[in-house]
């Protein structure tokens, strides 16, 4: 189910954005700087600073997770059941070497999130289907309007 496509895109996204239902039924988003694809069927999170993110989910297992690539303007929207995995499991221990290599020691890391994905849906910019965009030229647009921005950034 996971594709090539789908895991470069979740890699390239840097943040994935995670929705769940509050137990009061009103929805909840939050970013996860460390989604990874874990297998053909499955994305892994590392619950860092979310514990609104666990609550959510263990009262209500149900998630959509949107993982977009701002460059290529493109991404995909996976939907699916969480579970929590703790410092025991695989998965945790698999996720957590990965988020220590890159944050080095010390870095929190409490449960990890396994997502089972049931389904994908696309997720395209406006620009492919009504501005006859191509990727190559989406990401040298979009990549420039970024490197401006960095730039005023910097002067602030």
């Amino acid at each position: 189910m996971i594709d090539a496509d789908m895991r470069l895109i979740v890699e390239a996204a840097k943040l994935t954005f995670v929705a769940t239902v509050r137990p009061d039924g009103s929805p909840s988003l939050s970013p996860k700087a460390s989604a990874r694809v874990y297998d053909d069927e499955h994305i892994a999170f590392m619950n860092i600073a979310s514990p609104g993110t666990i609550e959510n989910l263990t009262a209500d297992p149900r998630i959509e997770m949107n993982a977009v690539d701002i460059f290529r303007r493109r991404g995909y929207r996976f939907t699916g059941t969480a579970a929590i995995h703790d410092h025991e499991s695989p998965v945790y221990q698999w996720l957590h070497r990965w988020l220590l290599d890159l944050n080095g020691p010390g870095y929190p890391a409490h449960e990890a999130v396994l997502v089972h994905v049931d389904r994908v849906q696309p997720i395209m910019s406006p620009a492919y289907a009504f501005g006859g965009a191509d990727e190559t030229a989406l990401v040298a647009e979009w990549s420039k309007k970024y490197q401006v921005g960095q730039s005023e950034m910097e002067k602030m």
